[in-house]
């Protein structure tokens, strides 16, 4: 393999992809706004660079590393200067759609379709000239068989999360199932009945999800818990229960046209999504995420994730909690307006988030315009007024704020609407919100601080969207929220 010397930078102008003729809905209308606390930065790319980015990570020096589409792996330096000054470097390559990258005991584990691979510079000239495969114990034959793994956890293990043979069945080993693979390339089964997962990490606590596309079994996008021995959903990958003799296979499949609050009473082992995103309104192909840990450097929300979505070209947010030993949560608007279809995000050191991404003319609409792009969200130390987070109690929810909201206001009932929806749990693609119902908020009430609003309903309904609108409310200085939405997932309702 013959080195490539750092690459001069040339800002190049990319021609506008027509788009096709699928309906990406309306935006938020809040960009402008949203600029005024997290500007966007794009990074220029060099005309010599192919840079489809899939994978991100960064390197102990600060350098940022792209896995692309191509296979290629760049080392970018420069990325987090203000203006960017970056300088591109091809580490290594020969591989194949790079969505997954994690840097680890000096070396660069790659995820690729079929294999995760480690990846090293043993001489120390700045290319790679060691490929080990660290494992390959899953099937792979065809285009829709991505593969997407996490950051090692506390002991080291990455969690891949594999998409079935297209949308409806499993042709290959695995496929649809989410695995683990040790240090040493053991590859262990997790779960089954993953459709079209984009991105795999852990939250707060170190609890391992991964993103899911709308589809046959998943009537929206979702943000599911790999929990082990769990089913998630999609009954394609059963077949592969023989393969696995760490598992007991469901006894039942689930029922078409159900719901998933009656098929999780029927199917023990479902696992149902831990935060549910309303179809076009906060996502449609939600891709990669991660946790900020940031220690405030990105603004009042660590401790949270922070998601792409690929066809909308826009970042949410989402915060989770374990309610009676089920995972669930909220997702929140945060930034529209990116230029490309987003595959990842990432944080750097200085607690930027970087985002890539690509369009392709093959098959997915994307909003964004260009054929691929690297952009930077900062934080410029102003903090917007903000739904900060929600969460469920027995006779309602809390919803805390990044300010103090305006008490007369906040203490009104009408102040809040509040309406519920869920979707049909069936082999067919996707689903239209149905079952609605429209919650009476009896009390709202602020806390001493003013930070906080506990609302009480007469009744929460298991299995169904939480649709938030806080239009108007403001806070004590009397700004008017960035974003007025937000939307809680209920699987379970505290018992305490």
């Amino acid at each position: 393999m013959v080195k490539s010397p750092h690459i001069a930078v040339v800002v190049i102008a990319l021609s506008t992809w027509a788009q096709g003729a699928e309906d990406l809905g309306e935006m938020w209308g809040t960009a402008a706004e949203e600029a005024k606390y997290y500007p966007i930065t794009n990074l220029p790319i060099p005309s010599t660079v192919p840079l489809r980015p899939g994978g991100l990570e960064f390197l102990p020096d600060g350098r940022l590393a792209v896995g692309t589409r191509k296979g290629d792996i760049y080392l970018i330096k420069g990325a987090l200067e203000s203006p960017p000054k970056p300088e591109f470097h091809l580490f290594a390559t020969g591989q194949d759609e790079i969505f997954s990258l994690a840097w680890c005991d000096g070396a660069m584990l790659a995820t690729t379709w079929g294999e995760v691979i480690r990846i090293r510079d043993t001489d120390g000239d700045e290319v790679a000239d060691r490929y080990d495969t660290l494992t390959n114990d899953w099937g792979y034959a065809e285009g829709h068989e991505f593969a997407f793994a996490s950051k090692p956890d506390a002991e080291g293990n990455l969690w891949v999360a594999l998409g079935l043979s297209g949308s409806y069945e499993s042709h290959n080993l695995f496929r649809g199932w989410a695995v683990k693979v040790t240090p040493e390339g053991r590859m262990i089964p997790v779960c089954s009945g993953l459709r079209s997962p984009g991105g795999v990490g852990a939250n707060a606590q170190g609890v391992m999800f991964a993103t899911e596309s709308q589809g046959p079994w998943n009537g929206c996008c979702s943000l599911k818990h790999l929990k082990p021995g769990g089913f998630l959903g999609h009954p394609a990958s059963y077949n592969w229960y023989p393969f696995a003799p760490n598992m007991t296979a469901p006894e039942v499949e689930p029922q078409t046209n159900s719901r998933m609050s009656v098929e999780k009473r029927r199917v023990k082992e479902l696992v149902p999504p831990a935060v549910k995103f309303p179809y076009i309104k906060m996502g449609r192909s939600i891709s990669g995420f991660r946790l900020a840990e940031t220690g405030g450097k990105f603004g009042p929300f660590d401790g949270q994730l922070f998601l792409a979505d690929y066809s909308l070209s826009i970042i949410v947010r989402v915060t989770t909690e374990e309610v009676n030993g089920v995972w669930q949560g909220a997702c929140y608007p945060f930034r529209e307006g990116l230029t490309t279809g987003l595959m990842n995000v990432e944080f750097t050191p200085r607690g930027q988030l970087i985002a890539g991404g690509f369009t392709t003319s093959r098959q997915w609409p994307v909003r964004g315009t260009e054929p691929f792009a690297l952009q930077r969200i900062d934080w410029n130390g102003v903090t917007p007024f903000e739904v900060k987070e929600i969460r469920i109690r027995k006779d309602g929810f809390v919803v805390t704020f990044t300010k103090p909201v305006d008490p007369t206001i906040a203490a009104r009932t009408d102040s809040y609407a509040v309406s519920t929806y869920t979707h049909i749990y069936h082999g067919a693609y996707g689903s239209p919100e149905v079952d609605h119902t429209t919650p009476t908020i009896l009390s709202a009430t602020p806390a001493a601080d003013g930070m906080s609003v506990h609302l009480r309903l007469d009744k929460i309904t298991e299995d169904h969207i939480h649709d938030f609108d806080f239009a108007r409310i403001t806070s004590a200085q009397h700004e008017p929220l960035l974003h007025r939405k937000a939307y809680y997932t209920v699987n379970e309702i505290p018992k305490d």
